[in-house]
């Protein structure tokens, strides 16, 4: 497990917003609409499995559901290989949750057991293919003994197995996460900081973006070692920097190719024209192939309205805005 993995996701899904974006977004139960999100309220405390190690990096909240706690219990799971007897895990830590709210005297009036929610998220490479119930697990008995065997099943959400197209379409916290795990350069990384940058502007927020920000910085290190990151201060300079390296690198590979280009169709071109080749191709990795009306206004444009366009690629949702 990265150490980006281990401590920034048990960082971040240490702010209320996250874990209700987990669960608005990516836990498809119709009961999600019912819960009271301003009760969340974060678990302190570790539980100890049978081998005596601490769960320490799992995240425990409760939130209000019908007048009654709800537990989220969110297991982070980083490993490189798929735990084939996870259910069996996640029945032991909801049996140690429940011993532990029976030992602090947190039960309702009633003493009934409140109803736990266990969710894995998964970041491996593989797809997951555990079974998601202890009863997949289990050797078939004769019916009367059915009812005597452990029931226990686990809400999984996989990351691999998100499309960009799905992550895109919702302002959520948790799919910007994702789509930053998934990101597959610094182009889609430039994005997610830009939309994060956006959603998180309230002085409320100032801890989550602070965290989300260290988190992002690590996963840049770690992916790309050869970007300097440590003089970042913000999810500003982060975006900004992530864009300018890449469009830099898309300036040095355009210069080449019209120089190329140059020499096989023996033709010079001025400056303004390159700059509008080398946008018209940032544009259309952006945005898909441009229509008539945007080639005609990069060729009409000089060269310092296109530099003034390049710098504001990422800020723009479309092609129209971008262009306004």
């Amino acid at each position: 497990m990265s150490q980006y993995h281990d401590h920034g996701y048990k960082q971040l899904y240490s702010f209320p917003e996250m874990v209700k974006d987990l669960l608005t977004g990516f836990v498809d139960q119709d009961w999600v609409s019912q819960l009271d999100f301003s009760t969340l309220e974060k678990l302190n405390g570790s539980y100890v499995t049978d081998d005596l190690r601490s769960r320490s990096d799992d995240v425990i909240w409760r939130v209000k559901f019908q007048d009654q706690w709800l537990y989220v219990y969110l297991l982070l799971e980083f490993q490189s290989t798929v735990d084939k007897f996870m259910a069996v895990r996640m029945l032991t830590y909801v049996g140690l949750l429940y011993q532990d709210l029976i030992k602090s005297k947190q039960l309702p009036e009633n003493e009934k057991l409140p109803p736990v929610m266990p969710i894995v998220l998964y970041n491996g490479n593989r797809p997951w293919n555990a079974a998601k119930s202890i009863s997949e697990l289990l050797q078939s008995v004769p019916a009367s003994l059915q009812a005597f065997q452990p029931q226990q099943k686990y809400w999984l959400i996989d990351e691999g197995r998100y499309s960009a197209t799905e992550l895109e379409k919702v302002e959520n916290l948790t799919a910007a996460i994702i789509r930053a795990e998934l990101a597959d350069g610094q182009e889609q990384l430039a994005k997610v900081a830009a939309n994060l940058n956006v959603w998180l502007v309230r002085p409320e927020q100032d801890n989550l973006r602070r965290a989300i920000k260290e988190w992002l910085l690590s996963l840049i290190k770690n992916r790309m070692p050869e970007i300097k990151v440590d003089e970042l201060r913000n999810l500003t300079e982060i975006k900004t920097m992530l864009a300018r390296d890449w469009s830099e690198k898309w300036i040095t590979q355009g210069k080449a190719e019209g120089k190329a280009e140059g020499k096989a169709e023996g033709e010079a071109k001025g400056k303004a024209e390159g700059e509008a080749i080398l946008l018209n191709k940032l544009l259309t990795k952006r945005f898909g192939k441009l229509p008539k009306w945007a080639n005609n206004k990069l060729s009409k444009a000089s060269v310092e309205q296109l530099e003034h366009w390049s710098e504001s690629i990422f800020d723009a949702e479309t092609l129209e805005h971008f262009f306004e």
